[in-house]
């Protein structure tokens, strides 16, 4: 089972890497341009096969894609017959188009996906049965899967209630990654029949922005929505990851946020988690890595596609050419942002690998 959910993750990865990088493809191929290779994956290359004018293969490293159009770098030596398809011999809006494709692929199936989750499989509804405990929180040592939480320091309710009275317990000062609320809460639960109680101290979860004792309800059966009200459900999910993710670079400078960063490691063994926990989460998973590809992608620095699409625009405005020479030392800021973004995710991903772990249900 263990390696079923490591094809079916690397599966769906490749999912979105193909989709992005079709979208590239077919608007190329759409507006004229020539197409001289589209690779899954990285080199060295696995497999090979030209057809017309185009070499379709597989690398090696799975660590994205990419299609190459003849003239992308403007002082590439290219035969006659080829320099009038060139990438940079087309008007501006061409040029942009193609660019644009690949984000738009992946937010139309970001969005496609989280419309079928919710109008078609439904989301969860909770239980107040305790579901995963969480290595290295407060809970780990006292609850266990199949408690049913009864009260918390002495109030009743749902799962939303009884949440909200956990967090109540606040840190002494600043909260920090961590640290413990200044009072414990007393914990009742029904374990097979009998009730028991237990004082807990809750701890901060940055992500959640409060405090917790670590642990998941379990879940109770899915709920679809209707249709009006799926569109609206998507479109706030939409803009709740959008906003997220434009906030990534600010997040590396603060060290607490900068320690939730996940990388490629890490969003990898989420998604193999889920898909031997349940199946159906990853449709939601998978929708909100495609839309944060896209939205990471159209960040306007060079090599990603948004810094494409922002030197064109700078053109159209000069009404010149933008010297290549330019590009590239601008390109140098984008490329240490993506490259400081993996090293800190990469890391956050070796620490949670070798300690807490992901915290998957």
């Amino acid at each position: 089972m263990t390696a079923l959910s490591a094809f079916l993750a690397f599966a769906g990865f490749a999912l979105l890497v193909i989709l992005h990088e079709l979208g590239h493809f077919w608007a190329a191929k759409a507006v004229g341009m020539r197409v001289e290779k589209f690779s899954l994956f990285f080199p060295p290359t696995l497999f090979s096969r030209t057809r017309g004018e185009t070499e379709y293969a597989i690398g090696l490293i799975p660590a994205g894609g990419y299609v190459k159009i003849s003239g992308m770098n403007p002082s590439e030596e290219l035969p006659d017959e080829v320099r009038t398809r060139a990438y940079h011999a087309q008007p501006v809006w061409k040029r942009i188009v193609v660019i644009a494709a690949g984000p738009a692929m992946n937010l139309v199936l970001a969005f496609v996906l989280l419309f079928a989750f919710i109008f078609l499989i439904g989301g969860e509804t909770g239980s107040s049965r305790v579901g995963v405990v969480e290595k290295g929180y407060p809970a780990a040592a006292v609850l266990q899967p199949g408690d049913k939480l009864v009260e918390v320091d002495g109030k009743r309710g749902n799962p939303v209630v009884l949440s909200e009275q956990i967090a109540s317990h606040k840190c002494p000062g600043r909260a920090t990654r961590g640290c413990e609320a200044a009072e414990p809460a007393t914990v009742t639960v029904d374990r097979k029949g009998q009730e028991r109680s237990f004082d807990l101290t809750p701890v901060y979860d940055p992500v959640a922005e409060r405090t917790r004792l670590g642990f998941s309800y379990a879940p109770g059966p899915r709920e679809t929505l209707p249709f009006g009200e799926s569109v609206t459900w998507t479109v706030d999910r939409f803009w709740f990851v959008t906003r997220a993710t434009l906030e990534l670079p600010a997040r590396l400078v603060d060290s607490e946020q900068r320690k939730e960063i996940q990388g490629v490691v890490g969003t990898y063994e989420t998604t193999r988690q889920t898909i031997l926990n349940d199946v159906a989460e990853v449709v939601g998973i998978l929708a909100i890595i495609s839309l944060s590809l896209a939205i990471v992608n159209l960040f306007p620095f060079l090599p990603l596609d948004g810094g494409h699409i922002f030197w064109a625009i700078v053109e159209k405005v000069r009404r010149k050419p933008v010297p290549f020479s330019v590009m590239e030392r601008a390109g140098v800021v984008g490329f240490m942002l993506v490259i400081l973004i993996f090293l800190v995710g990469l890391t956050n991903d070796i620490g949670r690998l070798s300690g807490e772990g992901f915290g998957v249900r």
